[in-house]
């Protein structure tokens, strides 16, 4: 058993790793979420220390904003004269300019052997020939068969303790306590990503984790124990350094660069306070997720005809793992942070069962191909002949779907072979509370009820979407990571047509009227549909729509196919854009299908006459929200405590995935290679990369295109709630605190005005903060980047 003052060390120095989420299940996590009780300064000066990180742009980066006017020059001025900084911006920039960055001292021979084994151990079926012995675990595993290794130097005559946590004891015991922590943390920040993967494992406690246990006991005890042998000393010595004038320079570039979004962000909102939502009953409405990606596409949907949009996490308040009938693995499809209640299935409808027998066999022929070609491929004896032989035919594949990858996609998508045409998806509760039954109607109930009270939603159009989105894109590794972040990195059409089906249950609407006082017309219909962000289309799910609704139906689809014509015009800025999107979809080469949920830096927590009238450029989560609607506030606790933590965590992300591609990100996409099916390495071997390519936050090698600032969020609601919320909610307070969020608050009882929130429960009235008047114009709307 390991000594408590060991295991605290291992556990206080895991704070300076994060999680390193697998290729099938990315989630845009902040990769420093051990720090979040810490400032943020203090968080990236320990990082910067221990992974030998870049943790603020480079000086090129802000000279390019400032520039381009996106950092006010009155209120970068005024941040630095604050803080004692006295000469021009440009003085600054020529000092940081010339800032080098130290390059920390590392055993790389040890980190190599290090990656080597762990990606033997955790490979998760893409290697033909598994690792001997891992169902003992990691240390036990490795410790049978070092001895094999020619490249460790392990005394044989002196055999190793029979378990991690004996031979980390003896390993440590060789140090005072006091340096047990710093030992650690030094030794797990040697490969963030590989220990991240380890974390991530440990909390998932499923799966490969159950039968082939890893943890950072295991870890630590083998690195140690080759260090030993190597006569590696365990520990550096060399101190963190003390916050340079570059540093304090940066951080202030950064302020001011963040203040100057908030400025428009202030703008938008100022200019629209007193804007009605209008009155009518809409022809439809759609709900889509609060991802930047629906902001363009709700846009352009209002724009065809009386529409109404709504924004909703994508995973429509369902916490669930669902179960695809393609490959029968079951996924999370909810925030991480959010435990699974239920698990959804699908089941063929009624008089489809000769349909869904033909699906289920081109399914099995499919599944059996895909794992023939993989043993032919992978499998020694056939390798080096199959690649031969069948190389010709694949250069000829490669070429056609180079030459027509757009007319592929088309084709590919005309043909109707969907399950969900087919199928209908069923809920149950996980674990011993399933029951043949599915869920108890109260469940079925309070789901859809709350879809209804963190919207804020008042009437009723004839047909109702329900909008997850997800991506398609080929050859590409990182393919989760553009679904949707809110549902685990699953589509979140699932989850769609889950709320659909339950929200035109008899029962439910019954039940709806009579105990919450929320009356569902008879002539309203709910659907699924699921936006593709890559090509921006939008697919119905109306297989059960009744004939009654056809024609409405059909208005409907012809403008949701103008919308994407117009969407992907406006995003991509060629004359056939829709051509283009489905190209890029269906790609084998493309390394940039679309750019997720880059720029983002603002969440808006308002209705959408808020913000309906302006191009908010696809850089702001929109949840919609009625503070009228919401008497007690526990739909904004709601929105708070979930979306708003998600959505700093994509915020995070992508921040450090750009500030340092090489520790935080991925690198370039061009040399990576994949390993055990859950990561990617550059080139053979060293860290498991932890984050986005370089393609998905870059234009170029050297220009960037996501803007790396920290979420700035504005909610409309009287203040007194939004105080009272966080009174009740320490962990948000902290992380308004250590601004790792910034918080302005819109109140209208309070004429409009909006206070920023200061450390401690302050508030400062936002006119103050304002340096400049600001046009309605965000820094970058004239810019089209066609990709």
């Amino acid at each position: 058993m390991l000594p408590i003052e060991i295991s605290k060390a291992v556990e206080q120095a895991a704070k300076v790793i994060g999680k390193t989420w697998p290729l099938y299940s990315f989630v845009t996590s902040n990769p420093l979420t051990g720090y979040e009780s810490s400032h943020f300064r203090d968080a990236v000066a320990s990082a910067k220390h221990y992974l030998n990180a870049k943790v603020f742009p480079d000086a090129t980066v802000f000279k390019t904003a400032f520039d381009n006017g996106e950092i006010d020059n009155n209120v970068l001025n005024n941040l630095l004269k604050e803080n004692g900084w006295n000469e021009s911006p440009h003085f600054y920039l020529d000092q940081m300019s010339q800032d080098r960055v130290e390059e920390r001292t590392t055993d790389r021979e040890l980190d190599l052997i290090m990656a080597k084994w762990l990606a033997a151990f955790m490979d998760e079926g893409l290697a033909e020939w598994s690792m001997p012995g891992k169902e003992e675990g990691f240390y036990k595993s490795w410790r049978k068969l070092a001895k094999y290794d020619r490249s460790l130097k392990i005394d044989k005559k002196s055999p190793l303790p029979e378990n991690g946590e004996e031979a980390l004891t003896q390993l440590l015991n060789d140090y005072p306590k006091e340096q047990w922590q710093e030992l650690c943390t030094q030794h797990l920040a040697a490969l963030p990503g590989w220990t991240g993967y380890i974390n991530y494992r440990t909390e998932a406690a499923s799966g490969w984790q159950l039968q082939y246990p890893i943890d950072l006991v295991q870890y630590l005890a083998v690195r140690l124990t080759i260090a030993k042998s190597m006569k590696i000393n365990f520990l550096n010595d060399a101190k963190p350094t003390d916050e340079i004038a570059d540093t304090s320079l940066k951080y202030i570039w950064l302020k001011a660069w963040e203040r100057s979004w908030q400025n428009y962000m202030i703008s938008v909102a100022s200019q629209n306070s007193n804007a009605l939502a209008s009155t009518d009953v809409p022809d439809a409405q759609l709900v889509f997720c609060i991802d930047t990606r629906s902001e363009l596409i709700r846009r352009h949907v209002e724009a065809q005809g009386n529409y109404e949009t709504y924004g909703y996490a994508g995973f429509f308040g369902i916490a669930m793992d669902y179960t695809n009938l393609e490959d029968n693995i079951t996924r999370k499809s909810c925030p991480p942070i959010v435990g699974s209640a239920y698990e959804v299935t699908e089941s063929a409808m009624a008089g489809k069962d000769t349909e869904m027998a033909a699906f289920e066999k081109k399914n099995d022929l499919a599944k059996f191909r895909n794992y023939f070609l993989k043993r032919m491929k992978n499998m020694l004896p056939s390798t080096f002949g199959f690649v031969e032989g069948a190389g010709f035919f694949y250069g000829f594949s490669l070429l056609g779907r180079t030459l027509k990858s757009g007319s592929l996609y088309r084709r590919k998508n005309k043909k109707d072979t969907s399950f969900e045409n087919i199928t209908s998806p069923q809920i149950n509760c996980t674990g011993e509370s399933a029951s043949s039954d599915g869920i108890p109607l109260a469940d079925k109930v309070a789901i859809v009820k709350g879809a209804f009270d963190l919207t804020g939603w008042k009437k009723f159009a004839p047909l109702v979407v329900f909008a997850g989105h997800g991506s398609h894109t080929a050859n590409n590794p990182f393919g989760s990571s553009l679904d949707c972040g809110a549902c685990a990195a699953s589509p979140g059409r699932h989850n769609a047509r889950m709320l659909a089906k339950l929200a035109n249950l008899k029962e439910v609407r019954a039940e709806l009227a009579a105990q919450h006082q929320i009356v569902i017309p008879k002539e309203t219909v709910f659907v699924g549909a699921e936006h593709n962000t890559t090509t921006d289309e939008i697919e119905l799910f109306d297989i059960e729509v009744p004939a009654s609704h056809k024609a409405p139906l059909a208005d409907l689809k012809e403008s949701l196919k103008k919308a994407q014509q117009t969407a992907a015009k406006n995003r991509l800025g060629v004359k056939d854009s829709v051509g283009l999107a489905e190209k890029k979809a269906n790609n084998w080469s493309e390394t940039r299908p679309e750019w997720g949920l880059a720029k983002n830096a603002g969440f808006i927590v308002a209705p959408r006459s808020l913000t309906k009238n302006e191009n908010l450029h696809s850089r702001c989560f929109l949840h919609s929200y009625d503070w009228q609607q919401d008497i007690t506030g526990a739909a904004l606790e709601g929105i708070m405590q979930g979306p708003m933590v998600v959505t700093q965590w994509i915020n995070n992300h992508y921040y450090f995935s750009t500030v340092d591609n090489k520790t935080f990100g991925g690198g370039t996409k061009i040399t990576q290679n994949v390993t055990g099916r859950y990561g990617v390495l550059q080139g053979n071997g060293g860290d498991l990369k932890m984050g986005l390519p370089l393609q998905s936050v870059s234009e170029t090698d050297s220009k960037l295109y996501h803007q790396p600032l920290r979420l700035s969020v504005l909610i409309n609601a009287p203040l007194p709630k939004v105080i009272d919320i966080l009174s009740r909610n320490a962990h948000l307070q902290t992380l308004l605190d250590n601004e790792w969020i910034y918080l302005m608050v819109m109140d209208p009882t309070d004429d409009n005005s909006i206070k920023t929130y200061e450390k401690g429960m302050q508030w400062s009235l936002s006119s103050q903060k304002q340096d400049a008047v600001l046009s309605s114009k965000t820094p970058d709307s004239e810019m089209v980047v066609a990709v």
